[in-house]
């Protein structure tokens, strides 16, 4: 009778330590909060969906090159993994390589990257993602700051792209469409719009036929100076001057790095310069219809926690887009470029605190 009473007792404490060890989360970050770029609902989202463990996870990461959107890419995505309870130097392990903006050393990671051993890969920018994509085959791939995952043939469909590749796409083509509308209607006398373009980028290319698009239906020309590598951008500015009445880039990877020197050219020859990305303006382009680079980082970082944490099969995860668009200025760009601010450009800012630049 005393040993069955015994092998009783010691199995309900079993049984409890074992509801015990189910019920422990820790749903918020360090200081038990969530991230304050990210939404409080994104951010509660991953962290409830992240319950602790003991495993320490590894991660890559392929960077093309290093310049203010993608590095904000990769710190929101950092910081999406950290709100969820993966965190560097506890259990989390993060291989940063970045190209420097060559081709070469991009495939080179690739294939170093294949032949080694992670829990997920993460490619940031389109020859990175797409380097990934040709060697990695047996790991889970994510990618972010890729304009078009269709036509860089990264997935062949959007919804369910199958295969061990997802992620999130940085453009949403209305915001090429609303930018070049917004330079028709408050620009009336630019009839020629210069574009610093490396054709050997693919998402600049689908960016750079969008923007002829959209300009040709207000009878806009698109003038276009082609690159190969970051030391041509300045001379590519200069050969614009004269022939264009204001300046435009895409999400260039070649021409964002040297974008400094665009901004350069803008201001001494009072060219209105706009741009495809948030970190531009700030950085001294007039103006863009975009989003914070961090927050399209955060919701990669969420979709990684999906398949980390919670075993999501990442080819049946939906390729996610920007769809939250704001009308983006910056006055103390405008004042270098000659431009003059009017009350209507004002008006069609919604988020006015933070989309209008001082």
């Amino acid at each position: 009778m005393k040993k069955k009473i015994w092998a009783s007792a010691l199995l309900s404490l079993a049984m409890l330590a074992t509801a015990g060890c189910g019920a422990k989360d820790n749903g918020n970050n360090e200081n038990g909060a969530a991230s304050p770029s990210a939404s409080p609902s994104a951010s509660a989202s991953a962290s409830a969906s992240a319950p602790a463990d003991d495993k320490t996870y590894s991660i890559a990461i392929s960077q093309i090159v290093e310049h203010p959107s993608l590095d904000a890419t990769r710190e929101g995505f950092i910081a999406a993994l950290k709100d969820a309870g993966l965190e560097e130097g506890k259990n989390l392990k993060v291989s940063f390589n970045n190209a420097q903006g060559d081709p070469n050393t991009n495939l080179s990671i690739g294939q170093k990257i294949a032949s080694e051993k992670y829990d997920l890969v993460f490619g940031i920018a389109t020859p990175s993602a797409t380097a990934l994509a040709q060697y990695v085959k047996n790991m889970p791939i994510l990618f972010a700051a890729v304009t078009d995952p269709l036509d860089a043939k990264l997935v062949s469909n959007l919804d369910k792209p199958g295969g061990n590749i997802s992620g999130i796409s940085d453009t949403n083509p209305a915001a090429v469409q609303q930018l070049m509308d917004f330079i028709a209607s408050d620009f009336p006398n630019v009839k020629k719009v210069g574009l610093v373009i490396n054709e050997g980028e693919s998402n600049a290319v689908v960016m750079a036929k969008n923007a002829e698009a959209q300009l040709k239906k207000h009878n806009i020309e698109l003038v276009k100076a082609p690159v190969t590598n970051t030391s041509e951008v300045k001379q590519a500015a200069e050969s614009l001057v004269g022939r264009a009445d204001a300046l435009f880039i895409t999400l260039d990877n070649t021409v964002v790095s040297s974008v400094d020197a665009i901004i350069k050219v803008a201001n001494d020859n009072h060219l209105p310069f706009f741009s495809s990305d948030r970190d531009t303006v700030e950085k001294g382009a007039f103006a863009t219809y975009g989003f914070k680079y961090y927050d399209h980082g955060y919701q990669a970082g969420q979709m990684a926690v999906e398949v980390l944490k919670n075993g999501a099969n990442i080819g049946d995860m939906k390729v996610g887009m920007q769809e939250k668009l704001d009308l983006i200025l910056n006055l103390k760009a405008a004042e270098a470029q000659g431009i003059t601010v009017t009350d209507d450009m004002k008006s069609k800012v919604q988020d006015t605190a933070n989309n209008i630049i001082q």
